[in-house]
């Protein structure tokens, strides 16, 4: 006997409707710090990232991210987002990152959820910023100095001026105009003085948590190795590397995302580190998930100069579309779909 299969329908989430959701920062911190936590623990499943690069002369290419969480929801939740990464965006007056989202039941296979992810892919990023931060940092960190002033950068600085008891935030970027109206939006948000510098040298200068999130196009030094001072975290993460391969020479602890997803792909900060044998499984101190799991230490003494390393990781990317997908379910926001 046959039976007909029961009609499948799916919630798909604009970007206007995940804004008006009103997901804060601080859920946001708390959803990745789980799943940091979960990661640590075994119990995330995850695929380093593919990516696809088409004959546009250039111009981007698409990231495809794979993750499966099993602490969320009745048997976990799996997602896959597809995001691409296109620097010369700002001429058209789009974001460089565009992402799609798509959540599946694990048990089943059934889709559950298509969603904008451009806002997911710019929170995460600097929900680990700062989750790396607060276990990595030095708890009485003044200064911070950040380079970038694309969509994750703003993430970032809030999410860190959360969390420390910043007394200066400096903000560089390679055009003018950019890094001003940054300082400015951020100026909007915050109490903590923001001064908009003209160069990485002068943001970095004695700080104590340095950000490297450039553009780049080719790899150029602009986070230098004499620039980082005892007790200071760096936070390199680039696409294109902007650090000089004598960095970790310096280093008391290197700690990476995840070290299979470290090894993978053609990009990242700190590429040709991992490719001319400067960083190994060996010489790494911890994955964060060690760390935020209690696994391994973080930060054990005040002078210790410590990298962070996170290249993104999918799992990110499940949590916050799940945290997402709860909040509109309950508001009933979005719109139903019929899928078959």
């Amino acid at each position: 006997m046959i039976h007909a299969s029961p009609e499948l329908w799916l919630r798909f989430l604009s970007g206007p409707e995940v804004d008006r959701l009103g997901i804060t920062n601080g859920e946001v911190i708390a959803a990745v710090e789980a799943v940091v936590d979960a990661h640590g623990r075994g119990r995330t499943v995850f695929e380093p990232r593919t990516h696809l690069v088409p004959e546009n002369g250039g111009a981007g290419h698409f990231n495809i991210l794979r993750g499966h969480v099993g602490t969320l929801g009745v048997h976990g939740v799996s997602g896959v987002k597809v995001v691409g990464d296109f620097v010369p965006n700002y001429r058209r007056g789009l974001p460089s990152e565009l992402a799609l989202m798509t959540l599946y039941d694990p048990a089943t296979g059934v889709p559950l959820a298509i969603m904008d992810a451009t806002l997911i892919t710019e929170v995460r990023t600097g929900a680990m910023t700062a989750v790396g931060a607060k276990h990595l940092a030095r708890p009485d960190a003044r200064i911070l100095g950040h380079v970038g002033a694309r969509g994750t950068a703003f993430a970032n600085v809030t999410m860190l001026d959360s969390l420390f008891p910043l007394a200066e935030i400096r903000v560089t970027s390679r055009r003018p105009e950019s890094r001003e109206a940054f300082a400015e939006r951020l100026r909007a948000v915050t109490d903590t003085p923001v001064r908009a510098v003209a160069s990485a040298d002068e943001a970095f200068d004695q700080a104590d948590i340095l950000v490297e999130a450039s553009r780049l196009e080719n790899p150029t030094p602009l986070l230098r190795t004499a620039a980082v001072k005892p007790g200071a975290l760096v936070v390199p993460y680039g696409t294109v590397s902007a650090v000089e391969l004598d960095l970790l020479d310096i280093m008391d602890k290197v700690v990476v995302d995840d070290w299979r997803e470290s090894r993978s792909g053609r990009f990242g900060a700190l590429r040709a580190h991992v490719d001319t044998g400067r960083l190994t499984e060996q010489t790494l101190y911890a994955e964060i998930g060690e760390i935020v799991s209690g696994r391994k230490p973080g930060r054990e003494s005040p002078d210790e100069r410590i990298l962070f390393w996170h290249r993104g990781l999918s799992i990110l990317d499940v949590a916050l579309a799940h945290l997402i997908l709860t909040r509109a379910e309950a508001a009933d926001a979005g719109t139903m779909v019929r899928y078959r």
